[in-house]
């Protein structure tokens, strides 16, 4: 009676979470490790964000502030800062993140020449701005 009993079920759950704990670490140290790789996608990102007009602090570099992530600063017309950074994501490739949420604000992809990058967080800058303006109107 005393017997724990590993059944069919409880292993598939635990196999499940081992996984997913295993894939988040393999994540993280893929991010860490590679902080070069999220830095050339940080910073084409930026000049691209930069030529559509919008402005960027970038706090990723050593002179400036030193961070564990690196993390771009994007300013909308009101001067209301949002944090992005780059992350690895599942396949082997790194994507656009909010900086607060992690992968879970996941934004696109990264490639390219940072067009299409820029395109993807334009959308989501305009998005969020046209929602606070909404929001102050009430």
């Amino acid at each position: 009676m005393g017997r724990a009993v590993l059944t069919r079920a409880r292993w598939r759950r635990w196999k499940k979470r081992v996984r997913r704990v295993v894939r988040a670490r393999w994540l993280a140290w893929r991010t860490e490790g590679q902080r070069e790789t999220a830095i050339r996608y940080l910073d084409m990102l930026a000049d691209a964000l930069e030529a559509r007009g919008w402005r960027c602090a970038r706090t990723y570099r050593p002179e400036v502030i030193v961070v564990r992530t690196p993390l771009l600063r994007v300013y909308d017309d009101e001067g209301v800062p949002t944090m992005l950074s780059v992350l690895a994501v599942p396949g082997g490739r790194w994507g656009v993140c909010e900086a607060p949420r992690g992968r879970s604000g996941f934004l696109c992809h990264c490639g390219g020449d940072g067009g299409e990058m820029a395109r993807m967080v334009e959308w989501f800058l305009r998005d969020r701005m046209v929602r606070r303006q909404a929001e102050a109107r009430r």
